[in-house]
């Protein structure tokens, strides 16, 4: 009888160590990675757009997508007050966005070689039927650098004043959040859309997929244990893009670089 009680015992306090170490982790560890995961994740998009002198495969609408969720997550915080390294990731990502669009600007291929808008990644390649959409105003396709710089001042500005205006209105800060949530949460989309149309992932760097899968985990984790108050916004759209992100690694998967797997190809009728 004392043996099993011993035994009891000693599995509550391992259960509870565990747990311990559990909540340490995701109060340390995954703030620590939630911070610096714009930098792993970009950094290596950046130096090889440097080194190659080229940015050509590189779409432009990441750094579009990111800034302008970045930016409006920093104003939504005036009226969520959400946790501290949400904060510091936004600014983080911010800075390495400024960084990643001022290279890819300055290493813009000639007119007429610039590869297909709708793959984002380096190294990516149009297929036969690829093609760029001119957008009203030709938007974010401007071959002059200055009006990128002119459209995040001229956004920068119209959040700041609206802020001052209704920033404390609950609406407001809602429609904020997930509109800032709900724009990050789009990013591995156009990539989706181009594998499946190509048939094929070539040019998808494999590492920043792990990167995004492995920083998903951190999230959910992150979101949905984390003694800090994370608003809804975060945990919805954070779900949205993991499954986003999942999906790539099985598009990675069926499409092995180039064609689709043979197999499936026959068991789905591809």
């Amino acid at each position: 009888m004392a043996h099993a009680t011993g035994t009891c015992i000693g599995s509550v306090l391992v259960g509870d160590r565990a747990m311990s170490l559990i909540k340490w982790t995701i109060n340390h560890i995954a703030p620590a990675f939630i911070v610096t995961s714009p930098v792993t994740s970009y950094v290596d998009q950046i130096w090889s757009i440097h080194k190659n002198r080229s940015s050509a495969g590189f779409s432009l609408d990441i750094p579009l997508i990111m800034l302008v969720s970045s930016i409006t997550k920093l104003f939504y915080w005036f009226g969520a007050h959400y946790d501290t390294p949400l904060l510091i990731q936004a600014l983080v990502m911010c800075v390495v966005q400024v960084v990643l669009l001022h290279v890819a600007l300055q290493n813009r291929p000639p007119v007429g070689a610039q590869h297909s808008l709708n793959q984002p990644f380096a190294g990516a390649k149009e297929g036969p039927q690829g093609f760029l959409v001119h957008r009203p105003y030709d938007f974010w396709q401007w071959r002059n650098q200055r009006p990128y710089w002119s459209f995040l001042a001229y956004y920068t500005a119209a959040l700041a004043i609206l802020q001052l205006l209704i920033g404390p209105n609950e609406t407001y800060v809602q429609i904020q959040g997930f509109v800032a949530l709900g724009v990050e949460a789009i990013l591995p989309i156009p990539q989706i859309l181009e594998n499946h149309r190509l048939r094929s992932s070539k040019g998808f760097r494999v590492s920043v997929l792990v990167n995004w899968l492995i920083g998903d985990a951190f999230k959910m984790t992150y979101f949905f244990m984390s003694e800090g108050g994370i608003p809804w916004a975060f945990k919805l759209c954070g779900m949205f893009q993991a499954a986003c992100d999942c999906y790539l690694g099985v598009q990675y998967w069926m499409y092995e670089q180039g064609t689709l797997r043979a197999d499936d190809g026959v068991a789905k009728g591809f």
